[in-house]
């Protein structure tokens, strides 16, 4: 499920993602006709809208789990094909419309966030050094979608704003509905290989561009990139082919199987795609999900290549989305060798300064410890850097955590929430001064920019920057620093750090954005949020669209839940499989935390979070619905026991478990949130947010959920869904659809929490 927007750097891009409202995790299933596709129901769901929500009908089936009976009332709104279930889902969101458009705050906040998201501010994601130029994602509001340009250098202004504009998506549509997945320059830069995907689909056909012109090379390549298992591409060092991933195409497989089964083939530019030859992949698992790196020639490597080249190539795959990973490499002689297994601890293999650098976390150093190997004797590691008391950290997708430049080893370790990057002397190991970074910040990723380190920081309280760390030792941030957009002060704001204790005395980083003169009477509304899962850490990220609620008095507060990696990966064990229930523990301990300490109170309390923290909602609002007022659950999983029948949930089992396990089986059952709403129990409002075209979570997972809740809802709370026809799991939403969204939400929050208790 949770691959970042993770194409983006979670610690960096990121976390702008996340203040836009949309979710770091992610998850996948069937989509819902779009356009001309569905029936003409206007009328009936604007009817439904003025009479409120339309009531669905239990059909209950009975299903048998190890003899435990369980009954689902709902099960006729999976069907997303069914005009009966596209009525009924397009009059909730009218009706949810209906209700958010009579919001008293709703105006007021949508032209102040308006303000602040249009705001032509520049960020900056995914560089890649090229000898023309510095390829790297760009994004300046009011534009719909990022592009991609290519810098001239870092340093000075003037080669910033003489950056290129190579792949527009808004200029290929005007809807703004088509995104760039991911960019892999050719090794001399005069070739760009992207994937696109369009309406939040993550369905990416790779397109090869030529710089100097822009034009297209060849026709597109269609299914490389999926929601499933995402895709990569890794090019020839003479630039004319690549290998690249590529999923099933209709016939080559069962339909149920078209997401699953991922494999690498080279392509040659010039040549029929659709005779690309298989290179890899026929060896591992049906859910393998696979990163390719090309590894860089050097000496005696390039002088052989005037011959027929064989690359080498880094293969790093995860076996679903579990965090176990298998990592081969495609030697000079062609053949794939594997260089570690899925269970010996190996989570990370990078290549840095013509070594290979291994990230280990197995039983000897669950905190990690950094290895290294030659490229031409891989199998002989020697320690580089011990275990320490602080996390190295590791990453999947295309952004490793250990970067060499020169004879310095830089390497990013996790603090339980914060992160920060430390150097090393190659040679021996010994610790250097480490560049300097944003106190309870959070550093992102690393390019090896000449004889300097340029990375990425920032933090609650400070906008996202490109630093670059020299050899003297100075720390300067680049051109590339994203400025705050005008009319949003943080001055008046801190940031506390402190820690729940959860139900079996485990302590619980609570990082509180709140005002500095804040009085701890419980007056204050507060926004929550968490994740706690698949090992991924929160970091500390600006949202200059946070500040629309802070400066209205509000605080809002982050929790650093089991189940991701702040504290290693005993810290993910504890909240995966059979442990999961010490995330939704942790979570309403961080609730009670606040409130005992004086920032709120259970009726000023809001919750969000969305995918694996859409679960997290769900689970809170089942369990301890006294604890908060309001709850927006975005492209969450709710119904534990089906969702693994969807494609990505194959993916997510890893992670969740499986009902075909008895032991998993009665985890799962035992918080599976659609399961435990009860009939006649008071129960928060909510906000069920989904995208018909979510390749991760399955939208019926939204459907199910707020039918079974409308029903059982009793008192003054109010149970909406928002449906989008034109989005998926949150990647590729427009600027206009993101502003709105977020409106929507925090005007939720405003109205419910503002005046509580008065």
């Amino acid at each position: 499920m949770e691959r970042s927007e993770m194409s983006k750097d979670v610690n960096g891009f990121g976390g702008i993602v996340a203040a836009l409202g949309l979710s770091l995790g992610l998850g996948l299933g069937c989509a819902e006709p779009v356009g001309d596709s569905a029936p003409p129901i206007v009328d009936e769901a604007e009817d439904a809208a003025a009479e409120g929500p339309p009531v669905a009908e239990p059909r209950p089936v009975v299903d048998r789990y190890h003899e435990v009976e369980v009954v689902d009332a709902y099960r006729w709104l999976e069907d997303a094909s069914d005009p009966e279930v596209q009525a009924w889902r397009r009059a909730q969101d009218a009706h949810a419309q209906r209700v958010l458009e009579a919001s008293p705050s709703l105006a007021e906040l949508e032209q102040r966030l308006t303000g602040i998201m249009r705001a032509p501010t520049v960020s900056h994601w995914d560089l890649q050094p090229r000898p023309s130029g510095i390829f790297a994602m760009r994004y300046v509001p009011p534009a719909a979608q990022p592009v991609l340009v290519l810098l001239p250098g870092l340093d000075d202004a003037a080669q910033v704003e003489a950056a290129r504009v190579l792949v527009d998506p808004n200029a290929m549509d005007e809807a703004g509905l088509t995104h760039i997945d991911w960019v892999r320059p050719s090794p001399d830069g005069t070739k760009v290989a992207v994937s696109l995907s369009k309406a939040g689909s993550e369905v990416g056909d790779l397109h090869v561009f030529e710089v100097a012109t822009g034009a297209l090379v060849e026709p597109p390549i269609p299914r490389v990139n999926g929601g499933t298992a995402g895709g990569d591409l890794a090019w020839a060092s003479d630039g004319r082919s690549f290998l690249y991933t590529r999923y099933p195409r209709a016939g080559e497989r069962p339909e149920a199987e078209l997401d699953k089964y991922v494999q690498v083939h080279r392509h040659t530019l010039g040549e029929d795609a659709s005779a690309d030859p298989h290179e890899f992949g026929s060896e591992l698992p049906d859910i393998a999900e696979i990163h390719l790196a090309a590894v860089p020639q050097t000496g005696k490597s390039k002088r052989k290549s005037k011959s027929k080249a064989v690359e080498r190539v880094l293969a790093t795959i995860q076996y679903g989305d579990s965090g176990r990973f298998v990592h081969y490499l495609r030697d000079t002689k062609g053949a794939w060798q594997p260089l570690s297994a899925f269970d010996d601890g190996i989570v990370q293999v990078s290549v840095g300064g013509g070594e290979l650098w291994f990230v280990d976390v197995g039983e000897a150093s669950p905190r990690g410890r950094l290895l290294r190997a030659s490229l031409d004797d891989p199998s002989k590691r020697e320690v580089f850097v011990a275990e320490a008391e602080d996390t190295l950290t590791h990453s999947f997708w295309g952004d490793p955590s250990v970067e060499v430049v020169g004879d310095r080893v830089y390497a990013r370790y996790q603090l339980g929430g914060p992160s920060e990057l430390r150097a090393f002397d190659r040679r021996t190991g010994a610790p250097l001064d480490k560049p300097e970074q944003p106190a309870v910040g959070s550093a992102g990723s690393m390019v090896a920019l000449g004889d300097a380190l340029v990375f990425g920081a920032g933090s609650y309280l400070e906008p996202y920057a490109w630093r670059r760390h020299g050899a003297d030792g100075e720390t300067q941030t680049t051109a590339l620093a994203e400025p705050t957009p005008e009319g949003v002060d943080y001055s008046g704001i801190e940031v506390r750090r402190e820690f729940a204790t959860s139900k079996d005395g485990t302590k619980v980083p609570v990082n509180i954005l709140v005002a500095a003169d804040a009085p701890l009477d419980g007056s204050r509304p507060c926004v929550v949020t968490g994740y706690g899962g698949y090992g991924i850490s929160l970091t500390p990220g600006f949202s200059p669209a946070r500040i629309a609620l802070l400066e209205r008095g509000f605080c809002y507060a982050v929790v650093n839940l089991r189940g991701g990696s702040e504290y290693g990966e005993a810290w993910h064990e504890q909240g995966a499989r059979t442990n999961k229930q010490n995330v939704f523990d942790d979570f309403a301990a961080a609730l009670e935390h606040l409130a005992a300490r004086g920032y709120s109170q259970p009726e000023r309390l809001g919750i969000i979070g969305g995918s694996n923290g859409g679960l997290l909602m769900g689970a809170l609002l089942t369990q301890r619905p006294e604890l908060v007022a309001a709850v927006i659950a975005r492209v969450g999983i709710y119904d534990m026991l089906r969702n693994e029948l969807s494609a990505n949930g194959q993916y997510n089992i890893p992670e969740f478990g499986t009902v075909e396990d008895p032991e998993q089986f009665a985890a799962l059952h035992a918080y599976s949130p659609y399961h435990h709403v009860e009939d006649g129990r008071a129960y928060p409002a909510v906000l069920f947010t989904t995208g018909a075209n979510d390749p991760r979570v399955d939208p019926m997972q939204s459907r199910k959920m707020t039918a079974r809740l409308q029903a059982a809802t009793q008192g003054a709370s109010e149970v909406l869904l928002r449906v989008s026809d034109e989005a998926g799991h949150g990647g590729g939403k427009p600027l206009s659809a993101r502003i709105r969204e977020t409106a929507e939400g925090y005007a939720f929050f405003v109205d419910r929490l503002e005046s509580a208790g008065d």
